[in-house]
């Protein structure tokens, strides 16, 4: 990844997260927390990776919910970033978060059996 690419990821992580956090009022859209933002080299494509709190059915509807904001989200890029173009987003379901819990559970199970 070039220097250019990491540094709009970045940029769009931040207004991703903002406009989450502070501007957006679909009420499917809550306990989401935008963990990185990777572009593709030609700066057309960004994907956007989020965690959400909860089961696989509410990560589901937050997913719709994110979808459908990805016009008003990608107009924020657009005042945000001086390039060209701004990128297509798409938000795809980071499982990191939950599989470090869920190791962590397995591991303090293991030590109270010892």
């Amino acid at each position: 990844m070039s220097r250019r690419t990491l540094k709009a990821g970045e940029t769009i992580r931040q207004i991703v997260a903002t406009a989450i956090l502070i501007e957006i009022q679909d009420p499917r859209v809550k306990d989401v927390t935008v963990i990185r933002a990777e572009v593709s080299g030609d700066m057309q494509t960004a994907k956007v990776y989020v965690s959400v709190m909860g089961d696989e059915t509410k990560q589901n509807l937050c997913l719709k919910g994110l979808k459908s904001c990805t016009g008003f989200l990608q107009t924020k890029i657009a005042k945000g970033m001086d390039t060209r173009y701004v990128p297509h987003i798409n938000f795809v379901l980071d499982q990191g978060v939950k599989n470090q819990l869920l190791v962590s559970k397995i591991l303090a199970d293991e030590k109270e059996t010892l």
